[in-house]
């Protein structure tokens, strides 16, 4: 079976301004537009500030726009808070969930991002999980272990999404972004990444069985147009969850332009 067509997404993370936004954006979208078919489905995922105004910068293009979080719970009194269903009115298809920014910086549980995600399949949005070890663990030989429970505690039970038998790839990404990686110009070693995607392929196996060949799995940590090609050469690397380098237009294009499914 072949696998999934790759996916190329941009965190934008807190960074740009809505005119700066709409630029990168436009570039972005003209890129898409001049390449003929693409190989890769592209992915942006700007602050929410200014989430719409990209959304209706890429309207006619076939990238798509996503949310870097949401709350739990679909309305109520959680000031400054954003519910799914709003990142949906306003042009979002998916939603970054569980990144290791929020989990060790914001002290998010493994519980906390499967109540987000089941709240991201519920408003049909894809949700995008992020697992990943510290540099602690992996020197501590728990990489394996940390990713193993990190999956099983952030994905939903088909109980807590409405109408869904199952987690499936048209609603599920899984993001492997070490967190020693991120931002920091390191990245694993080809042979390490595989192990770690490998190994997040078959604990998807164990759970839903062959319809784990197609979900997507991304790889994040400082991916950059010089390293991407040979990344995305990995076997069950689907893609790339892009911080740094989704700032730059010309960066994140070459980056998806290593995408070959």
């Amino acid at each position: 079976m072949a696998g999934p067509r790759k996916l190329i997404a941009g965190n934008w993370k807190m960074n740009i301004l809505a005119a700066e936004g709409q630029a990168l954006a436009g570039a972005v979208g003209n890129y898409a537009a001049s390449a003929g078919p693409l190989d890769c489905d592209l992915l942006v995922c700007p602050p929410a500030t200014i989430l719409h105004a990209v959304a209706e910068q890429l309207s006619d293009s076939p990238v798509a726009v996503g949310g870097q979080n949401c709350h739990a719970e679909p309305s109520g009194a959680f000031t400054g808070e954003i519910s799914a269903a709003m990142l949906a009115d306003v042009g979002a298809t998916a939603v970054i969930l569980g990144h290791s920014e929020r989990r060790h910086g914001l002290g998010e549980t493994d519980a906390m991002v499967q109540a987000k995600v089941s709240a991201v399949l519920n408003a049909n949005l894809i949700a995008i999980v992020c697992i990943g070890e510290t540099e602690a663990e992996r020197d501590a030989g728990q990489t394996l272990a940390v990713l193993r429970n990190q999956l099983d505690g952030s994905l939903p039970s088909a109980a807590s999404t409405e109408g869904m038998e199952e987690l499936t790839e048209v609603n599920t990404v899984v993001a492997y972004e070490p967190v020693w990686a991120i931002g920091t110009g390191r990245t694993p070693t080809e042979a390490e990444i595989a192990v770690a995607h490998n190994h997040i392929r078959a604990c998807l196996e164990k759970r839903i069985g062959s319809a784990a060949d197609q979900i997507r799995l991304l790889y994040g940590g400082s991916m950059k147009p010089d390293n991407a090609a040979s990344i995305l050469l990995i076997d069950n690397v689907d893609g790339g969850l892009i911080g740094g380098a989704s700032l730059n237009a010309d960066d994140f294009c070459a980056i998806a332009a290593a995408a070959v499914s």
